[in-house]
């Protein structure tokens, strides 16, 4: 059930040159639950006093789904002339915002018998699999299974919480990891890179009706083309789940 709260900005940093990583706790000192996937809303006022509000992906990693976490960590996109941009960007360490959540039923399922997860996103719409990383590691222990990160973005500059999905992808032999960047090669490319957008790599994973299932997350475009593409591919419409990133002022 989503709650309302304060919270206190405990910490932050630049994830990229306009993304920045943003850790907050309770100002009530109460722990917080969510399931990786999820998400929070702030509430804030434009400057004519109408109420407004913004949602943002759940970044914190949950060992435990479900279990009280102290962290609340989002990842904040700045779009020029915002609202929201005006009022995070601004925001000192100690000062404090008003929220509600969680919500959302982005999350892996419990009943899932599936034998692959593909998981498609682009900018911030990576945030979400950064909290299930934990979620994931048991998965494929338990039920022996492969994931594939499919990751769009313009550079290498670009690619946010990247090292950790490639330290993830070191210990966990059944997670691949492909960083897609559609405006040249990194300086030091790896293996696994690729370039070009996720769509046109997408086919690369060879998308299996019979053992895969897919989350998008991300620019509403790349999550609608590539919806297409796997349903073309015939995943069936309840094995694509969605989740659209849009930058709002």
């Amino acid at each position: 059930m989503a709650d309302h709260f304060t919270l206190r900005l405990v910490g932050s940093r630049m994830l990229a040159p306009a993304v920045r990583h943003m850790a907050f706790e309770r100002a009530d000192g109460q722990p917080f639950v969510f399931v990786p996937g999820q998400f929070v809303q702030i509430h804030f006022h434009y400057a004519d006093g109408k109420p407004t509000k913004r949602s943002y992906s759940l970044a914190t990693v949950v060992t435990v789904p479900g279990a009280p976490v102290q962290r609340v960590e989002i990842a904040v996109s700045y779009v020029d002339g915002g609202a929201a941009t005006a009022l995070l960007s601004a925001l000192p360490e100690g000062g404090t915002i008003e929220a509600s959540g969680p919500y959302g039923r982005f999350i892996l399922m419990d009943g899932d018998a599936n034998r692959r997860y593909l998981l498609i996103a682009t900018g911030t719409g990576v945030t979400p699999y950064r909290a299930m990383l934990p979620q994931l590691a048991a998965t494929i222990e338990h039920r022996g299974i492969e994931v594939a990160l499919l990751y769009g973005a313009r550079s290498e500059a670009e690619l946010l919480y990247g090292e950790e999905f490639e330290a993830f992808a070191r210990t966990q032999p059944r997670f691949r990891f492909v960083p897609c960047l559609s405006r040249g090669a990194r300086a030091l490319p790896r293996p696994q890179d690729r370039l070009g957008h996720v769509q046109a790599v997408l086919p690369e994973l060879a998308p299996d009706p019979a053992g895969d299932i897919a989350y998008l997350c991300g620019n509403p475009d790349m999550v609608d083309q590539t919806f297409e593409a796997l349903k073309q591919a015939g995943l069936p419409i309840p094995h694509i789940r969605r989740e659209k990133y849009v930058s709002s002022r």
